[in-house]
């Protein structure tokens, strides 16, 4: 199961902040890979990773300068498959953490988690003798972003591309999703068979993402700010119901703009994922535009035209941000 995105819609604009770690990530494998030769200079590797790894014996022993050990490690990793797997979930889940937390909250809980998921498979590797293999990547500050998105988003479903006698995408809800790619995490170490592969850094993570989660979606710590002081007892806001995707979603009515030769509809129609998940058509009995769109939400509106349109035709229909531009031309002749 490969996801590819979810349905959780960002508040607050583009995540810049999730852009650029994954950028950082990049930009670290690349040299990487220059300077250990794609990873074939097996010398250069174990050079690199014991340099800049987070090495179980070596942290507890040198403890707190080898903390800088433990960030390094997070921006690491040891093969394309490796930075291809993170990647994709950090682009999934992590902009919408950095929407519910802000961008300077976002980096500090996600380097915390990476630290805690470090510090899980530290004392696990000294139990069990691997105390001197250095652990590089970043999936155990991804897996605390899965924690926290399970306990802040529990509604979401995941589109997933399963590969099996062929491919084709599923919407998984987010409830069955990242806790059975838990549950192995969990098995896979109970087992022993890490094939390399820090499993406990994964459980530590997430665990540490899920308490990270639950504490601010009980307390809402920004609504208990505003009130701090005032003595008023504070109420949690009503839980936004997630429209089903039968559901028929209303927004504001769409806006009109006429031009030399065209007319061009401005709607907000959010859920969608392109401009192909939305339709028009005029309507000439009402002299009105028919729009219609399904993604994670349906929209059904009429935007309605100035009179003295003559059977404009659709020409294109952009999509961006939630906002679809509808474009359509005028007749030849027509004032």
């Amino acid at each position: 199961m490969f996801p590819i995105h979810d349905d959780t819609e960002r508040m607050h604009g583009r995540p810049y902040l999730n852009y650029t770690l994954i950028a950082i990530n990049v930009a670290v494998f690349v040299w990487e890979a220059a300077a250990t030769g794609f990873f074939t200079d097996e010398r250069a590797v174990a050079e690199l990773f014991f340099t800049y790894g987070t090495v179980p014996e070596a942290l507890f022993a040198n403890w707190p300068a080898s903390g800088f050990n433990i960030v390094t490690s997070m921006f690491m990793h040891a093969g394309i498959a490796h930075i291809i797997g993170n990647m994709v979930f950090l682009w999934v889940f992590g902009d919408n953490i950095e929407d519910k937390f802000g961008r300077v909250k976002y980096i500090l809980i996600y380097l915390g988690w990476g630290a805690a998921a470090a510090l899980a498979h530290s004392f696990y590797a000294m139990s069990t003798g691997d105390s001197a293999v250095p652990a590089v990547g970043a999936s155990g500050a991804i897996s605390g972003i899965l924690g926290a998105y399970l306990v802040m988003f529990p509604r979401a479903k995941v589109f997933t591309i399963i590969a099996a006698f062929f491919i084709y995408t599923v919407r998984i809800p987010v409830i069955a999703y990242i806790p059975f790619w838990f549950i192995l995490q969990l098995v896979f170490a109970l087992i022993g068979q890490s094939g390399g592969v820090a499993y406990m850094a994964h459980i530590g993570g997430f665990v540490a993402g899920a308490a990270t989660g639950l504490v601010a979606r009980t307390f809402m710590m920004p609504a208990l700010a505003k009130l701090a002081g005032t003595g008023k007892k504070y109420t949690p806001p009503a839980r936004r119901v997630r429209p089903k995707i039968e559901d028929v979603v209303s927004e504001a009515p769409p806006e009109v703009i006429e031009g030399p030769g065209y007319y061009e509809i401005i709607a907000e129609v959010r859920g969608v994922r392109d401009a192909s998940e939305i339709s028009a058509e005029y309507d000439p009995a009402t002299n009105s535009v028919r729009i219609e769109a399904r993604g994670s939400r349906r929209y059904e509106m009429s935007a309605t035209l100035p009179q003295g349109a003559v059977s404009p035709r659709v020409e294109y229909i952009q999509y961006l941000n939630g906002i679809a531009r509808i474009r359509l031309s005028k007749e030849t002749g027509q004032v």
